[in-house]
């Protein structure tokens, strides 16, 4: 069996990253008079999809990569085969026999060239472990290509090959994009050089899938399948919108759900690697976790919006700023909060030092307030939401015990820190599901402190059993808000 068979059958995982392709159906009807088309018809705009294919396919190239795979990662990436999302563009060990210590794979993927200098912008992913790569243009021509920069969290890397005058993509803004507008994915799909294919934009700001840490993602219908990861994603007016990465599907092939990096988030990361090697992106230093439906009557909201800060950094900018815990964002530089990843991105794409004007509720009144962003310290976590845990509770599913200068220790916590510490989690109990663990430190209950597990056992016993109970948790130095709902008492 060839390398390309061997790629070929090697998809089918639950999500892969990104590829394109898909036919016209088979015994279609001629295409209606022009004076009788409607303005949703794409005939009506096939010159135009075909002038943007002319001028765009030849600025999409094809990536081949061979690097070196240790024979314990190789087992451990076959483990992934039911995960949800998985990097998966293309490779097999070269030795189908007995794997050596080492395994050579190699892996197909694709790139835009965006500046006629030899700048190339694709995923990450694509060239990941990659000791050898090379780049394929669409009149044949080859060229090595080293890599100028790679930056795993947004899912973008820039590669450079040493040729010139070479057609290149005019980057879009993708924050003018609306649901429902054509959009055109070009790429290799299974290696299949020149691929175009044509959908809607289905939908953005996707967030919270769990490519990459940073995500804001066009959803596409256009038909992508492996081999297009790092390929592109075109407007109707023939401009880069979106950097094709990830499909969902439970075959390996295209089930009409695709995501791309847009182009206001993709092109920022690649002149910072050109320019600096690296990404710096803005940080505030806090912990942000999304207002649920009990959070938010918890905090006075009429309705679920904004995000709510369970922890901030001492002597962080937002500490600075005079954020609390227990704040709720609500908007920042006039625009809505919506979601912890829309802030997120937003903090990021931040230049150092620049200003955010917010408004938060505190205690059920609006405040306005203005928070500097700087860079973060080497060692400083990112501020990631913590995973939304809210289920209904067994008070009697909880053990709590009072917090031992042993337990203290064990912990890590510091000294004179109070409160309840939660011993014992039964598994497959309503305490379990909603996210409690044994060794986290309950310190409120509904706003009010808890000094043991007297008080903690207390403060629950006068919540109303239809009634959620607010619990300010501590775990690995950080906390976050855990709203639940007693049962079974």
């Amino acid at each position: 069996m060839n390398d390309f068979l061997k790629a070929f059958f090697s998809f089918s995982l639950a999500v892969v990253y990104l590829a394109a392709g898909s036919g016209r159906p088979t015994g279609q009807a001629a295409e209606p008079p022009q004076e009788n088309r409607s303005a949703a018809d794409p005939s009506r705009y096939a010159p135009i999809f075909v002038e943007i294919a002319k001028r765009t396919t030849p600025a999409v190239v094809n990536i081949s990569t061979t690097g070196i795979r240790k024979r314990e990662d190789h087992a451990s990436s076959d483990s992934f085969s039911n995960d949800l999302f998985k990097k998966s563009f293309g490779g097999e060990p070269s030795d189908r026999g007995e794997p050596p210590r080492e395994n050579r794979v190699s892996g197909l993927g694709s790139g835009v060239i965006v500046d006629p200098n030899g700048y190339v912008v694709t995923n990450s992913h694509v060239i990941a472990d990659a000791r050898e790569i090379r780049v394929i243009l669409k009149d044949r021509r080859e060229f090595p290509a080293r890599v100028v920069g790679s930056d795993t969290k947004s899912d973008i890397a820039v590669i450079k090959i040493e040729a010139d005058h070479l057609p290149s993509v005019l980057w879009g803004d993708s924050s003018k994009l609306q649901v429902g507008e054509y959009a055109l994915a070009i790429g290799n799909s299974f290696g299949l050089t020149e691929t175009v294919t044509l959908g809607i934009i289905s939908a953005v700001g996707r967030a919270n899938i769990g490519i990459s840490d940073y995500e804001d993602f066009i959803q596409t219908d256009a038909p992508i399948n492996p081999g297009n990861s790092g390929g592109a994603l075109m407007n109707i007016r023939g401009e880069l919108i979106g950097v094709n990465t990830a499909i969902f599907s439970q075959t390996g092939g295209s089930l009409g759900i695709g995501f791309a990096i847009p182009s206001n988030m993709a092109r920022p990361v690649m002149e910072s690697l050109i320019k600096t090697g690296r990404v710096v992106r803005g940080w505030l230093g806090l912990s942000i976790q999304e207002v649920t439906p009990d959070l938010a009557r918890e905090f006075g909201l009429p309705k679920p919006e904004g995000v709510l800060i369970g922890d901030l950094l001492p002597g962080s900018p937002a500490a600075k700023a005079g954020l609390h815990r227990g704040d709720v964002i609500l908007e920042v530089d006039g625009k809505a909060v919506e979601s912890t990843g829309q802030l997120r991105n937003l903090v990021a794409s931040t230049s150092i030092g620049g200003a955010l004007k917010l408004i938060i509720l505190r205690e059920g009144k609006p405040r306005n307030l203005t928070a500097t962003v700087e860079e973060p310290p080497r060692e400083a976590q990112e501020e990631k939401p913590p995973a939304e845990r809210e289920a209904p509770v067994s008070k009697s599913a909880l053990e709590v015990v009072d917090l031992t200068p042993e337990i203290q220790q064990e912990l890590g916590l510091p000294r004179g820190q109070k409160g309840a510490v939660v011993n014992r989690v039964p598994p497959g109990s309503n305490a379990e599901e909603a996210g409690l663990r044994r060794g986290d430190l309950i310190v409120e209950v509904n706003r009010k402190p808890v000094a043991s597990a007297k008080d903690s056992e207390e403060a629950m016993s006068r919540v109303k059993k239809d009634q959620p109970t607010l619990l300010l948790v501590s775990r690995g130095g950080r906390t976050l808000f855990l709203a639940v709902r007693l049962a079974d008492r």
